[in-house]
């Protein structure tokens, strides 16, 4: 890197260049578009980022649903700071550490029904491919070694590694990928609005969770060990199920003896107005999967908490029982334990889960003025400040946009031009902002919506 150039400098020769500064990186975009116009973020603060230019953007992702209490958190930056003092990394072949027993024990206090057994990870896909190893084995140790078999949802997105790729149902991130690890099954998420087998809701008999009932007894429930969703599923477009869509799901699975473990890497520490997901529907999993917000985006960490009848099936002599058979060399790290602590802090002391409850209501009444304004939009779902928007062509047949037109995409693409974050699809857009977000900001960011949809219908005419 030459020292007299600048970042921005650099930025635009590597737009005109073959061999530029910029392909020395990957991002998620195709690199050859995301040159075209990269966006690189120089700093934060609240809840608006910078990039390198000086541009300001109102962050209504919270990152991708992490910066839970904030950019610029001065409380989870000093405790960062004082443990950085202390001890930055500690043995996780020999044991743990003091902040990360600490972290266990408030989670375990935090999490409802029994759910107090805590493991410790970096990120979401780690810790639902914990969730699903250890379904297994605790099938194994439980006398029933037959049941392997895990049950995930079309439309969801549980991680990047091979089982928990395995387990999602997303077919853009799969197949390029396949073939992928055996023992996984899918059924249909519960998108009422756009009902797979051609019902209304509350007169359909909920068959999208009846079916996973089927499905066990046509595998054989001796072989199915899990079935694994997100309480509010997030890439088939804001997936916000019926009242009694997950408590059924939990009687079949105990019906079946299968453990239910929730995905709540997005919905866990407040998104959805209670801390977790979990309490917002009333419904205990066997197993709850924590992440993003947890660390609130100042060091990585996710958590697998499990009921206390499943972890007992892990304690016994080592000649007949190894424990659970799963690590990670950051698992438990204090720094990233540190940060974890403070973030929920933050949460229980200003009680943010209330503040998620009445942002996100003015989040959907702002929503709501926008689909009386533009009949572009069909249907707005999610709970707190998790919500998203579907976009259709017709709002009385429900008729989508044509894929090619790229509606949500422009829309979300617009908005980004206008200085607002937020996640978008060909259908679909979606706000997950912080939830230290006050009402003006929410106002501010449903404003900027507003002008970037008028724009870009007025440029369809």
């Amino acid at each position: 890197m030459p020292a007299a150039a600048t970042l921005p400098e650099l930025i635009a020769e590597a737009q005109t260049s073959e061999v530029g500064f910029l392909r020395h990186i990957f991002v998620r975009d195709q690199m050859s578009e995301w040159c075209k116009h990269p966006l690189i973020m120089a700093r934060a603060d609240g809840i608006c980022y910078w990039d390198i230019h000086g541009k300001r953007y109102l962050d209504a992702l919270s990152g991708i649903y992490v910066v839970a209490v904030g950019h610029n958190n001065r409380r989870v930056i000093d405790a960062i700071g004082r443990q950085l003092d202390k001890l930055h990394f500690s043995p996780p072949m020999h044991g743990t550490n003091p902040v990360a027993v600490q972290l266990a024990n408030l989670l375990a206090e935090l999490a409802p029904g029994d759910l107090d057994a805590v493991k410790l990870q970096c990120g979401g896909s780690e810790v639902t491919e914990a969730a699903i190893k250890l379904a297994r084995q605790y099938h194994k140790l439980t006398g029933q070694p037959g049941k392997y078999k895990i049950i995930g949802r079309y439309l969801s997105w549980h991680g990047s590694t091979l089982g928990s790729l395995s387990a999602s149902g997303l077919k853009g991130r799969k197949t390029v990928n396949e073939p992928l690890a055996p023992g996984f099954l899918h059924v249909f998420p519960p998108t009422c609005y756009r009902c797979p087998f051609g019902k209304r809701y509350p007169d359909c008999g909920l068959t999208c969770a009846t079916l996973i009932g089927d499905v066990i007894e046509m595998e054989d429930p001796a072989t199915v060990a899990a079935v694994i969703v997100e309480p509010i599923g997030h890439t088939g477009g804001v997936i916000d199920p019926p009242d009694e869509y997950l408590p059924l799901l939990r009687d079949l699975c105990d019906r079946y003896q299968v453990l239910l473990i929730f995905d709540e890497i997005i919905t866990g520490i407040g998104r959805t107005g209670q801390m977790f997901a979990a309490e917002t529907f009333g419904v205990v999993p066997d197993v709850l999967c924590i992440g993003k917000g947890l660390g609130g985006g100042y060091a990585p960490v996710s958590a697998m908490i499990c009921r206390r009848p499943i972890a007992d099936a892990f304690w016994g002599p080592i000649a007949e029982n190894p424990g659970f058979v799963e690590g990670h060399t950051f698992e438990g790290n204090p720094i990233s334990c540190a940060a974890a602590i403070a973030v929920v802090q933050e949460v229980l002391e200003r009680d943010l889960c209330a503040n998620a409850r009445i942002q996100g209501e003015r989040l959907r009444q702002g929503f709501e003025r926008l689909a009386r304004k533009y009949t572009v939009i069909g249907d707005i779902r999610g709970k707190g400040l998790f919500q998203g928007i579907e976009f259709v062509r017709d709002p009385k047949t429900r008729e989508r946009f044509p894929l090619e037109v790229n509606f949500g995409v422009r829309v979300g693409r617009r908005a980004l031009e206008h200085g607002l974050l937020c996640r978008f699809d060909p259908h679909w857009i979606a706000f997950g902002p912080p939830l230290v977000s006050t009402a003006e900001q929410i106002e501010e960011m449903v404003a900027l919506l507003d002008r970037s949809l008028g724009e870009v219908l007025a440029e369809m005419g």
